[in-house]
C-alpha cells in the first residue's frame, strides 16, 4: 500500500499552496497497492508536534476522510471529498468538516498524512473526530501508509 504526493517528497517540505498561508487547499495524493481485503480507505492528517516541536502537547488533526472506494486513486489538490461516491469527511481539531493546512506557531513541524486500508466501510451519526474514527477502524486494518510532510511559517 503506498501514498504519495506530486507536491512535495516524502519528508519534503509542504508548499505554500497548501497551507493556511497560501491557499489553503489539501495537497493532491496518489493512492496505490491497495490490499485485497480492504473495503475501505482511511485517510488522517495529523501534525504531533503541536504546539512547538520542542515541547510537543498534542496531536492536531488537519483532516480526517473516510469510506474512501478501496482503489487506486489520486486525490487533486482542493478535491472535493463530496464528488467521491461513498466518501465523508471527519471534524479537525478546529471543529470543522474539511481540511485545514498548516501554520504552525513554531518552528517546522511534521504533517503525517496517514492512510488505512480497512475491511469494514465507518458508520458515524454525525461527522467523527479522530478518536472516534481510530476507535471504529480498530481491529479492522489490512494495511498502511503514510508520507510526511513538513512546513515552516514563511519569514
Amino acid at each position: 500500500m503506498k501514498i504519495s504526493s506530486p507536491a512535495f517528497a516524502d519528508k519534503g517540505f509542504i508548499p505554500i499552496e497548501y497551507t493556511q498561508e497560501g491557499e489553503d487547499l489539501s495537497p493532491p495524493l496518489v493512492i496505490s497497492d491497495i490490499p485485497e481485503a480492504a473495503k475501505s480507505l482511511v485517510l488522517i492528517v495529523e501534525d504531533p508536534d503541536a504546539p512547538d516541536p520542542e515541547n510537543p502537547k498534542l496531536i492536531f488533526t488537519h483532516w480526517i476522510v473516510y469510506n474512501l472506494p478501496p482503489q487506486s486513486m489520486e486525490l487533486a489538490a482542493g478535491q472535493d471529498i463530496s464528488q467521491i461516491p461513498g466518501a465523508k469527511e471527519g471534524l479537525n481539531d478546529r471543529g470543522t468538516v474539511g481540511y485545514i493546512g498548516p501554520r504552525p506557531p513554531i518552528g517546522t513541524h511534521r504533517y503525517f498524512f496517514k492512510l488505512y486500508a480497512v475491511n469494514t466501510e465507518l458508520s458515524f451519526e454525525r461527522p467523527p473526530q479522530r478518536k472516534e474514527v481510530l476507535r471504529e477502524m480498530d481491529g479492522f486494518i489490512v494495511g498502511s501508509a503514510q508520507i510526511i510532510g513538513l512546513y515552516k511559517l514563511a519569514a
